[in-house]
């Protein structure tokens, strides 16, 4: 199951009413200071970044640069030298880079083969392929707990000697404090995939994905969705029409309830999907968190057990309740290494997976019930072991899907740096987007990409990328046309920042063409 992309429901839109007051308030005088004392020589933004930022009408005091080109000679000992400092130091948001810091922190303090458990604890007991007694589900935030492992999860249950279950499901989210979990978005958009908080018991990211296509064989829209739901039916009244799939949202329209009076949990919901739909459309994904956290567990555990054969006495109802004491462990389910969750969150920008990670460093480090605050704490705790000091660094969630998060392009540029030096620095590098081929950068740079077909050995640009309506950033690794590799990091912060993707693209190409030169700025 492909995760969701906080730049598609994914990458993060919302609008930055407060950054130019963070601005002001996170950037220390003694920046100003050391603007001054910089090689005035690396002060300059190459000709086609600025003559982009004229054209889109974004003034360069909106933009900050900082390129540094890693010395490779000196394997476990990376140094770097500033070949681009252009207002670098200046506190701004960041979007979705933000994501550098929480993953690599992850990597290095929990190691790339971590994996999250999820505990399945019993009050009864096993009688002729009968469990009679209740089920307990005790998270610890596996951010990547879906129906492929939920499929694993049931036939581990199955090998306890488990067919049928006389009782009902309770989840034990004790992990994380309640206020983490709370709905609360930055720009209204509460049934969006982007937005959904975590939840040590998250399943399937909360999201329903329904697929919606012209039927090959006849004159009809199919719909499918996932993940499979125990009572969950599909009321189909759309029309095909005549039209070009551009704007296929526009006439749809959806709605999903459950039948009768009384909770959702555990009744028959239709999911009603009426309007039109472009016939001209191949397949498009219809994205929605619906459901409250409790009825899309419970019906998802239920829908997995039944796909697995199993049955129940009773379909569960699906209560929230800490593991009683009396309880004892039937099960603990470990989920996928970090280091694949960690590809998901660089290549397709998932807030709710970096939001996990986050949480999981101090729910590992510092005990439940886990908070961002203490999140922060070892993230903070950990840059000081590095020996690095990000005075205006600002944390919210970890994901950059904040107005208030905060950081300079150099820093994260010498955390970049840094990163070469770290065991994980592979699998690091591995897990961000490569432009022209994957990831949110998939269809970035694919014209300037082409010219270096010719080449042996092509350059490449690994690099992540954060979007809000105000923001726009890019912060990774370019190796460039001559073999040379350097730490980039780009935001620009302003009203007209949607525009400056090309700046941000006419950067990167510069650097794969062996780009730092002031000859070429102005």
């Amino acid at each position: 199951m492909r995760t969701q992309n906080s730049s598609s429901p994914v990458l993060a839109q919302a609008p930055i009413v407060l950054l130019g007051l963070a601005i002001l308030l996170l950037a220390p005088q003694a920046y100003s200071a050391d603007l001054a004392s910089k090689d005035a020589a690396l002060k300059f933004i190459p000709k086609a970044v600025a003559a982009s930022l004229e054209k889109n009408q974004i003034p360069k005091d909106a933009i900050s640069i900082s390129v540094m080109e890693i010395d490779q000679d000196r394997p476990g000992k990376v140094t770097a030298k500033t070949e681009v400092d252009w207002r670098s130091q200046q506190a701004m948001n960041p979007a979705s880079t933000m994501k550098l810091i929480t993953t690599l922190a992850g990597l290095d303090v929990l190691g790339p083969q971590y994996r999250w458990r999820t505990n399945i604890y019993t009050d009864g007991l096993i009688r002729q392929g009968t469990l009679k007694g209740n089920l307990y589900l005790q998270g610890t935030g596996d951010p990547k707990l879906i129906p492929e492992e939920f499929a694993k999860m049931m036939n581990a249950i199955q090998n306890l000697g488990i067919q049928k279950i006389d009782g009902n499901l309770f989840f034990d989210r004790s992990a994380y404090t309640p206020s983490v979990m709370e709905h609360n978005t930055i720009d209204g958009e509460s049934l969006r995939a982007y937005n959904v908080p975590p939840d040590p018991l998250l399943y399937a990211f909360r999201t329903l994905s329904f697929q919606l296509g012209k039927s090959r064989t006849a004159d009809f829209i199919d719909i499918s969705y996932t993940p499979p739901l125990s009572k969950l039916k599909v009321i189909n009244q759309m029309q095909l029409v005549n039209r070009s799939c551009d704007d296929w949202k526009s006439n749809l329209r959806f709605n999903l309830d459950p039948e009768g009076d009384g909770s959702a949990t555990n009744q028959l919901l239709t999911a009603q999907f009426s309007g039109s739909f472009p016939n001209a459309c191949k397949g498009v994904n219809y994205n929605v968190v619906a459901l409250d956290a409790n009825t899309f567990l419970t019906q998802g555990f239920a829908a997995a057990w039944e796909l697995a054969g199993g049955t129940w006495a009773q379909a569960p109802t699906g209560k929230s309740s800490t593991v009683p004491l009396a309880a004892r462990l039937l099960l603990q389910f470990e989920g996928i290494p970090l280091a694949d969750d960690v590809q998901d969150i660089n290549k397709f920008s998932n807030n709710v997976m970096a939001r996990q990670l986050m949480l999981t460093l101090a729910l590992e480090k510092m005990g439940k019930p886990a908070t961002t605050e203490n999140g922060e704490l070892v993230i903070q705790s950990w840059l000081k072991g590095l020996d690095l000091q990000f005075p205006e660094l600002v944390i919210e969630n970890g994901s950059g899907l904040s107005r208030n998060e905060a950081v300079s392009a150099e820093h994260l540029t010498q955390l970049l740096v840094a990163a070469r030096n770290l065991s994980v620095a592979d699998t690091f590098y591995n897990s961000l987007p490569i432009a022209g081929k994957d990831g949110t950068m998939k269809n970035r740079l694919m014209a300037h990409l082409r010219k270096f077909l010719h080449l042996k050995k092509k350059p490449e640009a690994r690099i992540k990328t954060g979007a809000l309506v105000d923001v726009r950033a890019i912060s990774g690794y370019v190796m460039s046309k001559s073999g040379r590799m350097y730490a980039v990091t780009s935001f620009i912060n302003h009203p007209n920042a949607l525009k400056g993707l090309d700046a941000h693209d006419q950067l990167l190409a510069w650097l794969l063409n062996d780009g730092p030169d002031p000859k070429q700025a102005r």
